[in-house]
């Protein structure tokens, strides 16, 4: 508790206006605002987050002040967890047996991009094999950045790659979706009950999952304790049936925007030809894996009792936040996309490391001999 009350107490001396930069961060808020209601005008996909997103991303590279500091994401973050355990139901327990094979087809999944971006990023971006194969791996953009600058690669591009993953994919998925699926992600689309409409008691709940979230994931000593903590706190009021609260659209629509700017912000102070470069290089790789992806999701959908549009979302590597933030604009399986994802970043995270210490002791016993 002393650890969290610290990091609580870092966080608010982080807000002291001689260390937060206000004014960069309205103006990224500003624009963000701006393109997430040009979004909704235009009735394109997920508009307040992809609108935010293309702005600040647009910002960053014409060098504009703008900024979205760590201490940000946090509580914003705990607020998307909350919303994503809001949709497990009660009866999400049966339905485990039914995603067995989706897991078996996402481990092969993972694989498969592993393989093909990893090829990708050394063989036509000529990046050196530990920084392509880090910028390669399907998710976990803090660990593959921490352990590849450990092994030895360059953290700013596999970071930027990563960035760019996330970003060209949530760009593109949403319309994927809409064409595949027939479904709208538009401006108009309700993401749940107006916050007007919602009792206080609901919302009570929902902010006692938050905070409580916090303590037991860094009870847990989980890998991303503000996301994952209120998740599972939210998750097992709603699935033993304690609350049935939704998140109310105005806060479902303030977490996209803030994480659209967080997203686009990430480029900021990086020389604009290396985004360029970054971006055009990641064109490539997110081909690579929306192919996959629609390829697994089209073969998986075969096997299982699930459709193609819940299979694309848990196989997508756009983000965990990212991709159940769709899901939840769907009203669609969000604890199944959601669980895919948080599988799919865990076994990176514990793999990553090991298989490439594999790949290095094999590389090197025939230098040897």
């Amino acid at each position: 508790m002393k650890v969290l009350l610290g990091d609580f107490v870092g966080g608010l001396r982080q807000l002291a206006p001689s260390r937060f930069p206000y004014r960069r961060f309205a103006l990224a808020l500003a624009l963000g605002g701006l393109g997430g209601w040009l979004f909704v005008q235009a009735k394109l996909p997920l508009p307040w987050m992809l609108g935010s997103m293309v702005f600040c991303t647009f910002a960053a590279l014409i060098n504009l002040p703008v900024a979205a500091p760590a201490v940000i994401r946090p509580p914003m973050t705990a607020v998307i967890g909350v919303m994503l355990g809001a949709s497990f139901k009660p009866d999400v327990v049966s339905q485990l047996p039914n995603w067995l094979p989706t897991l078996a087809g996402l481990v092969l999944f993972m694989v498969a991009c592993g393989l093909c971006c990893v090829s990708y990023f050394r063989r036509v971006a000529g990046f050196d094999p530990v920084t392509a194969f880090f910028s390669g791996m399907p998710g976990g953009l803090i660990e593959m950045v921490t352990v590849g600058e450990e092994k030895g690669g360059d953290a700013r591009i596999i970071a930027l790659i990563h960035s760019a993953r996330i970003l060209l994919v949530v760009m593109t998925l949403p319309f994927i979706v809409q064409w595949i699926g027939g479904v709208t992600l538009g401006g108009g689309r309700v993401a749940g009950p107006s916050i007007m409409q919602t009792p206080f008691s609901s919302e009570l709940w929902l902010i006692g999952c938050g905070i409580a979230g916090v303590i037991v994931g860094h009870w847990l000593r989980m890998p991303a304790k503000f996301l994952l903590g209120p998740m599972l706190v939210s998750a097992i009021v709603h699935v033993t049936g304690l609350s049935a609260a939704l998140p109310p659209a105005e806060i479902v629509n303030a977490a996209q925007l803030i994480l659209g700017v967080t997203i686009g912000c990430r480029f900021v102070g990086t020389a604009p030809r290396i985004i360029l470069r970054v971006l055009l290089l990641s064109v490539g790789s997110t081909v690579i894996l929306l192919a996959l992806t629609l390829g697994f999701a089209w073969l998986v959908a075969q096997l299982s009792v699930h459709g193609h549009v819940p299979l694309i979302l848990a196989y997508s590597p756009g983000g965990l936040a990212e991709m159940s933030l769709i899901a939840l604009a769907l009203h669609t399986e969000v604890a199944f996309v959601a669980a895919h994802h948080i599988i799919r970043v865990f076994l990176v995270m514990v793999s990553a490391g090991p298989i490439f210490g594999l790949i290095g002791r094999a590389n090197r016993k025939p230098a040897a001999e």
